[in-house]
Parts: C-alpha cells; structure tokens; sequence
C-alpha cells in the first residue's frame, strides 16, 4: 500500500512538472517578443552587476593586480580589523550618517511637499512654468553645480554681497567646517526636488477623482481632502521610497564630496565613499578600499531589510 501510495505521488511530481514545462513553454511563444525586448535588461545586470561581484574577494586579500584575485594572497578579515582600527572610522561613519539623516528629514520630504503644492495649482500655466524652473537644476552638470556655489559662496561671491549690506561680515563658507554639512544638503534639495516630484505627481493622478467628488459633496474642504484622500493614495509610494531611502543611509555620493570639500572641511565632509575613493583610486590599496565598500554594503542591505520588516508590521506595506 505505502509503495503504491510513493509511486501515485511521484508520477503526481513528474505530472506536474511536465505541467509546469508545458505552460512555461506556452508563455515562452506566446510573449516571445516581451522577453526578447527583457534580454538586454537582463544581460546588463548579469554582465555590470552581478557578474562583478566576484570581485569582492579582493576585501579579504591582500590584493596584487599583476598577480590578479586568484593570485593575491589570502589575509581573511585584516582589511576589515584595518578599517575599524583606523583614526578615522568614527569620523567617516558619523559624517555619513549626519548627512543621510540629514537629508532624510529635510530633502526626503521636499519631492512630496512640492508634488502637493503643484496638485493644488489650478492655472495650468503657471503649474507648467513652476515645474519647467523647479526641473531644470536636475539636468545641470554636477561640476557646473558645484562651480557655481564655489563662486556664488567665495568670500566676495553673491551671497556675501547680499549679506554685506545688512551688516553680516563675509564668510568664506566652503572653508568653515559648519557651513559644509547645510551647503550639501541644500544644494542637493535644490538640484533635485523638482525631478523627484515627478513620480509623486504620477502617483497623485492615480487617485481615483470620484474620491474627491464625494469628498466636496460631504463638505470636506482642499486641506481635508489633502489629509484623508491625496496622503493615503501616495502613501504607499512614499513607503517604498522611503525604504530604498533608509536602505542607503551609509551612502554619499564621492563625486559631490571630492569636488566640494577641502582640507579645512575633512572634519565634516570626509565620508565612507570618498575614502574608499582616496584609499582605492589614489593610493591604489584596492583590498583595503573593496573591504570598506562590502561593509558599506553589507550595513545598506541589511538597513533594507530592516526598514522593510518595520514597514510591513506598521503599516502593512512593504518593498517586498
């Protein structure tokens, strides 16, 4: 009986999966097209992004490139015990973390509050002009942004010209260790908080309209409405965002970094990435600076997976 019960299961097994193979195959030809047209998506991240990752072998080496990462030698955890040890790993994480929190509670919320600013405009004219101007920084070099606050904040630059008169004594900003953690931010808001409103402004055109239709009828005015209707719709955008946003907590962009700060400014201004930039590109320590980005790494994913768990439990919603 048990044997005949074992083989009733495995043709059930093998029935399967020749069911499986048969509707796979069936999607295959019929959506051949759409896969054709994923192939290239899928070769990018195979060949850019996952087929690197090989390369992480090199934080636990003490990495030659003549001898290449199956020719350097093994030192297991040294880089990592290196970095850790080093004079400036309390620095580099608190600059990281100072303005990732930073941005987190002022830029984060900059994109939604000017999306809901722009749905509540009733000339379409003005609307188009607002976004055009609130755009435009976003498609501005990176170096052209940072050359323009080099000049507008020197010492005989706009801003000191305009504070001189109210009796303000020039400041040479971008050389005080203070000013850098609020000029990074903020030109970070101003360069993309029209660009980041874009999908927030996607995501308010999908709010069904009837909603605010009965929501007039009951007497509800522009600001409920705003509160009970428009929030809640984008409410799950927000959370993803959100998520991804805290999933990066321990990342600044080294371009930015190493155009704006200077000597004066490493107090504030050093972060993780443009020290693995000093240590790998210009001191060509490639383990060292590989060992400091997996722990980068490893510390954003598992923030990922953090805010993720604490997403779904609160407000039942989540990246994955």
């Amino acid at each position: 009986m048990a044997i005949a019960q074992r083989m009733d299961a495995r043709r059930a097994v093998k029935t399967s999966r020749r069911s499986f193979r048969d509707r796979l195959l069936q999607d295959l030809v019929r959506n051949k097209y759409i896969y054709l047209m994923l192939v290239p998506v899928v070769a990018y991240y195979l060949i850019f992004h996952y087929g690197p990752m090989y390369g992480a072998l090199m934080a636990f080496q003490d990495y030659t490139p003549t001898k290449g990462i199956w020719g350097s030698r093994w030192i297991g955890l040294e880089n990592f015990t290196t970095f850790f040890d080093s004079e400036y790993f309390q620095r580099l994480i608190r600059n990281t973390l100072a303005i990732n929190v930073i941005e987190l509670f002022f830029a984060f919320p900059a994109p939604i509050i000017l999306a809901l600013l722009l749905n509540e405009i009733t000339s379409p004219a003005f609307k188009r002009t607002v976004q055009t101007i609130t755009y435009l920084p976003h498609f501005v070099s990176l170096v052209v942004v940072v050359g323009m606050m080099v000049d507008f904040l020197a010492r005989d630059g706009l801003i000191n010209n305009l504070l001189t008169p109210l009796g303000i004594p020039p400041t040479q900003f971008l050389q005080r260790a203070e000013w850098y953690w609020p000029i990074f931010v903020g030109s970070g808001i101003w360069q993309g908080v029209g660009w980041g409103s874009i999908v927030y402004l996607a995501a308010i055109t999908a709010i069904d309209p009837t909603l605010y239709e009965a929501a007039t009828v009951d007497g509800a005015n522009r600001l409920q409405q705003l509160r009970h209707i428009t929030l809640p719709g984008i409410l799950p955008t927000i959370i993803i965002f959100l998520i991804l946003r805290i999933g990066s907590m321990m990342s600044v962009g080294y371009e930015k970094t190493i155009l704006l700060y200077n000597p004066s400014t490493y107090e504030t201004a050093d972060v993780i990435n443009s020290y693995v930039y000093r240590k790998g590109v210009l001191q060509a320590d490639f383990g060292f600076s590989a060992a400091v980005g997996l722990f980068n790494s490893v510390i954003n994913f598992g923030l990922v997976m953090i805010a993720n768990r604490i997403s779904k439990r609160v407000t039942e919603m989540g990246l994955f």
